[in-house]
């Protein structure tokens, strides 16, 4: 990993990103909940990409996920994420907080919990060599 304070800084704000959205979601807003868990799932993969590929542009969502797509392409350790990151972007920005379909709500409550192993996932893989 290139251990840069970018790195860490976007690896925290992932983090207070998740914690957000387990407020919302206490608080019964699944909606603001799902796109926080969106947004910090969108800024732990690019924490990734920038660990792993330093001089990768990362100024779009768009190029993270094509760098990512290429990280999977060459390192097997990277194989899922494109799949948990386009079901992410699919069940929790697109279809909850974007369509307010969030249906069933215990489906998405789960996603939205389990952002947090995403979150792991990410930063580990960011540190390994």
């Amino acid at each position: 990993m290139v251990a840069t304070d970018e790195v860490r800084e976007i690896f925290a704000d992932a983090r207070s990103l998740y914690a957000s959205a387990l407020e919302r979601l206490e608080a019964g807003d699944i909606r603001d909940a799902a796109e926080k868990a969106w947004r910090s799932t969108s800024r732990a993969t690019e924490g990734l990409v920038v660990a792993r590929r330093p001089s990768a542009p990362v100024n779009t969502s768009i190029q993270v996920s094509a760098e990512l797509r290429g990280l999977a392409l060459r390192d097997e350790m990277f194989r899922t994420f494109p799949a948990r990151l386009a079901e992410r972007a699919r069940y929790l920005y697109n279809d909850c907080f974007y369509n307010n379909q969030c249906e069933p709500v215990e489906s998405t409550e789960n996603i939205i919990r389990e952002t947090i192993q995403y979150i792991e996932d990410a930063e580990n893989l960011a540190e390994t060599p």
